[in-house]
């Protein structure tokens, strides 16, 4: 008998505590601002992708609002990442299968290490850029790695992965895109 009393002031109590805390959340005022959401939420589904402009391994200069018109598969990776290491192979099938009108471009994020061995290694041959002072980085909020934006022609983020992708799954988004 005694347990069961002390079981039912404990959820009590637990019960209250929760009410009162979403009682105070309810009580704090709402002033966020759409940009404050987006630094903690990360880039958003149906929002503008931020216009970036990196280097390739072999030096050519990537604009992405060059690229406008084109569909991008615009994926995060480094070299040290087990899931990234999974699905190079199958975005090197995907880039041999995609259409002239998809672009696909993989930001490496360590670029400290050796990439271009990295690239030769595995056969890659879609472009590989080098985020160097880890700006495209900051910008595309990537928490996780990796990590793929898909962007329609019109430059407008239509969805985003993340975590290592098969080939199905680049075909089933990019396939969505216009």
């Amino acid at each position: 008998m005694v347990k069961k009393v002390i079981a039912a002031v404990v959820l009590i109590t637990l019960l209250t505590v929760a009410i009162v805390q979403a009682m105070d959340k309810k009580a704090e005022p709402q002033n966020t601002t759409n940009q404050e959401i987006t630094k903690t939420e990360g880039l958003q589904i149906g929002a503008k992708a931020p216009d970036f402009e990196l280097k390739t391994l072999t030096g050519e200069t990537v604009k992405l609002s060059s690229l406008k018109g084109k569909k991008v598969m615009l994926n995060f990776w480094a070299t040290w990442c087990p899931p990234c290491k999974a699905e190079m192979p199958e975005m090197e099938k995907f880039s041999k299968q995609a259409g002239k009108d998809l672009v696909i471009l993989a930001v490496n994020i360590d670029p400290q290490n050796d990439v271009k061995g990295f690239v030769n290694k595995n056969g890659i041959t879609f472009p590989v850029l080098s985020d160097t002072n880890d700006s495209v980085n900051k910008t595309y909020q990537i928490i996780s790695i990796p990590t793929t934006y898909f962007i329609d022609s019109n430059g407008i983020i239509k969805n985003k992965y993340t975590g290592a992708m098969q080939l199905a799954i680049m075909k089933g988004f990019t396939d969505e895109l216009n």
